[in-house]
């Protein structure tokens, strides 16, 4: 289940995450997960997971999201 962006957690994130939707084509995933995790803020699923050290943000990517960062 998705969580509402948090700025508090956001001070927390100490790991990355991206889950990509299958059957679309991302060209370069590097750069496309940079571009969403900088503007998680706007992202349609953001979860926080909690690690030892803080938290993992986990996006899960929309067709909306990758064209918005394209």
């Amino acid at each position: 289940m998705a969580d509402k962006y948090d700025v508090y957690r956001e001070a927390l994130v100490m790991e990355e995450e991206t889950v990509w939707p299958e059957g679309v084509d991302i060209a370069d995933k590097a750069t496309a997960h940079r571009a969403l995790h900088e503007s998680a803020d706007q992202c349609a699923a953001v979860e926080y997971v909690r690690t030892h050290t803080g938290f993992c943000r986990k996006i899960t990517a929309s067709a909306e999201d990758i064209q918005r960062v394209s």
